[in-house]
Order: C-alpha cells, then structure tokens, then sequence
C-alpha cells in the first residue's frame, strides 16, 4: 500500500499544468502488481479537481474588495452632492427675493427696503398674510386708483385672487386674475373706482384675499380694510398691510352654475343652465319663482336672448337646460354674455334677483371662465359663479338707449 501511493504522488508531480490523468499512471500501477479499475480512476479525477477548483485565487479577492470599496466611495459622493445642489438652491432663490425686494422703489424717492414687509411676530393666531398695495386720488377725475397687488405669507398653496370694493354704496366690484399654487403671489393690476371728494370721508376700501374654487364657492382667506377718510393724499401710498377675518361685504343674491361650449366648425356656443342655490327672498313667505335669461351683447346693444322654464317657490332650483346660439368666430371675440336669474310675478313686472356678465371685457372669475370656454374648444366647462347685483352689471354693461321717434305726416 505504501508503495501505491508512493506511485501515486511520483505520478501527480510529473502532471502537466492542472490537468490530472489518472490512466496515464496505469500501467505503472500494473507493472507495481496493483489492480484498479478505471471507473475509480476517473472518480479520484473529480476528487481532485474539486479540491483544486474551491481554492479562491488571491486575485479574485483583492478585486472584490477594491469593487465594494468603489460602490461605497459612489454612494458618498452622489450624497453629498444632492446636499450641496439642496444648499444652493435656497441660496439662490433666497438671493432673488432680497433682490426682487430691493427693486421696489417709493415713488418719494427713498429705498425700497422700506416695502419689505417685517419679520410677523409669533402668535396664537393663525397667520392670514400680508398684501402690498398702493392708492392714489385724482381731485379732477374724482377717482381712486389701486394697484401693485402683492400678497406674501398666505396659509398654504392655494390658488389665490383678490376682491375690490368700496363700501358703502358698493356699486362696484372688481377682481384680480387668479395665480394658482404659489405662496407669494405678484398681481400687478390696477383698478379705477369713481368716488366724489365730499363722499372719501365716508368710504371704505376692502380689499380681500380668496381662494379660487371652481365648483363650490370662493374660501375667503382674509382681508384688508382702508378708511379711505384717514388717508393723505398728497402722494401715492404704498404699503404692507396685515390681513385680518374677513367678514360679509354685500347682500348675498346667491350662486349659479352653467357650462360654456363653443364649437367653432358649426360658429355655435351652447350653454348649458345648471342649477341655482342660496338665492335671494323674494316671496312673503321666504320664497321665490325663478327663472334664469341668457342674453348676448354685441356692441353695447341687445342681440340675442333666450329663457328657461320657471321653478315654482324654491331657492334651489335645478334647471338642467341647453341653449345654442350661432356666433361666429369674430363674433366670440367681441359678444359678452349675461346670465340673469328673475323672479316671476304673475300680478307684478318680474324682478331681477341677480346677475353675471361674462366675456372678454370681464374681469376676475368669470373671464377665467370665458377663456377656459375659448382654450378647450367642442369640450363644456362648468362652473360656479357668484351672483351680482343688476344694478351692478348694468352699469358694467353700459347699453345704448335706442329712441324711438314716431313718423308724423309721413307720405309713402
């Protein structure tokens, strides 16, 4: 036996390379006077490259540390760069609103650091924002200018707009266009109200702050109130001030909703009467007969109109009627709209409950309706609109009166 293996190593060592024969060797074992088959030659084969195979090479191993060590030194570096663009990104958008504050100039001539709205000391009280704006009076035209709207530090990211209106009389009410999701939104429109010297000690301008909703009624965030009596007019004023609660401004007339379509291969704009809610007493006994009338106006004259069916002693009718009128397309760039809800009187004239004006003269929601009709066109828009008075419209409308003079000793 020792003599077998002693064979058997002489046999291993005169190998070539790594490949093993283990029948190479058999006749030196024949020649020794041992027997082996060749079925447990080939079975030692496989033993023996077994062994020499889970050997892992120096190599190998120093190459899986160096490639863990990479990944690592990658993940480093992806982290503190994401970190360092983080920083500079803030420094950078910091920077523009030092910058963007320091560009607003007093028209007196001093620095506009003085607008930059100071730091709002902790409170209790939820935060309502602060709005920039400025006045001006013209003795002559017996008008009061507003404009430079800015609104900073409102609750959330809201689509934001701003209501004007002087009070008492409240005979008019404009709107700004409405910016959506920004915290810091710059409106930069300016309004004109008439208002007679003899009447400023008396007056008040609210500005509010509110956020857009198209299909439930507007949420108003805060508001401004200026005594219009309190305040020099020997220049332009331009300030911050602090929103506070809002409160009602107006007489409720209600809400109404509709829908706008225009179809410019077939020149038809179709709207579509909804429904009404929260409208207005008219009845003694706390109700009312309404009825909605869609009227068109092209050049500040009455062109066409069209009613629905009356809802008999409800607040909350529900209309669900269309109407198709044939507009062109130059048309729609000039025609406003009315939409009127009436109360129907059988044994008096029927009273007007309240009404919107639409188009592209109109301001604030319902010009972001008109133009939503006009940017997606063949497809209705529906939305909620907030009832004025009809003195209100129709002093917006401005209308010309036709005489109508009769024909006296006319020969034909």
């Amino acid at each position: 036996m020792q003599r077998v293996l002693l064979v058997l190593r002489t046999a291993c060592l005169r190998g070539t390379g790594d490949e093993m024969r283990p029948w190479a060797i058999l006749p030196i074992l024949q020649s020794s006077g041992f027997t082996w088959s060749r079925q447990n030659l080939l079975h030692d084969q496989l033993t023996l490259r077994g062994c020499s195979s889970a050997a892992v090479p120096l190599w190998a191993i120093y190459a899986i540390l160096a490639l863990t060590l990479l990944l690592f030194l990658a993940c480093v570096v992806c982290i503190c760069v994401k970190c360092c663009c983080k920083d500079k990104k803030k420094r950078k958008q910091k920077k523009k609103n030092v910058d963007r504050a320091m560009s607003l100039i007093d028209v007196n001539g001093s620095s506009g650091t003085e607008l930059v709205q100071p730091e709002v000391e902790d409170s209790s009280d939820e935060p309502k924002g602060r709005l920039l704006y400025s006045l001006e009076y013209s003795p002559h035209s017996s008008e009061v200018g507003s404009g430079d709207i800015t609104a900073a530090q409102p609750i959330s990211l809201q689509d934001r707009g701003v209501r004007l209106c002087i009070l008492p009389d409240n005979t008019k009410t404009f709107e700004t266009k409405v910016f959506r999701s920004t915290l810091n939104p710059a409106f930069n429109e300016h309004f004109t109200f008439k208002i007679a010297q003899s009447e400023l000690s008396r007056s008040t301008l609210v500005l509010q702050v509110f956020d857009f909703n198209r299909f439930t009624k507007h949420d108003v965030i805060g508001e401004l109130r200026l005594q219009l009596g309190a305040v020099d007019w020997n220049h332009v004023i331009e300030e911050w001030g602090d929103l506070s609660e809002a409160s009602d401004i107006e007489e409720s007339f209600g809400e109404i909703c509709f829908s706008l379509r225009y179809v410019p291969a077939a020149k038809k704009l179709r709207v579509g009467i909804l429904e009404a809610r929260n409208l207005k007493k008219m009845d003694l006994g706390g109700m009312a007969d309404p009825y909605v009338k869609v009227q068109l106006i092209l050049g500040r004259k009455k062109w066409k109109k069209k009613k629905t069916s009356v809802k008999k002693k409800t607040l909350n009718p529900y209309f669900n009627e269309m109407f198709s009128f044939d507009v062109s397309f130059d048309q729609i760039q000039r025609v406003q709209l009315v939409v009127a809800v009436w109360d129907h009187d059988k044994m008096s004239r029927n009273d007007a409950m309240g009404k919107v004006l639409l188009g592209c003269g109109a301001t604030g929601n319902q010009l972001r309706h008109w133009a939503d009709m006009l940017s997606n066109p063949r497809r209705p828009v529906a939305q909620w609109h907030t009832l004025l008075s009809a003195e209100q419209v129709d002093s917006s409308l401005q209308l010309r009166r036709s005489i109508h003079i009769p024909l006296i000793n006319k020969t034909f």
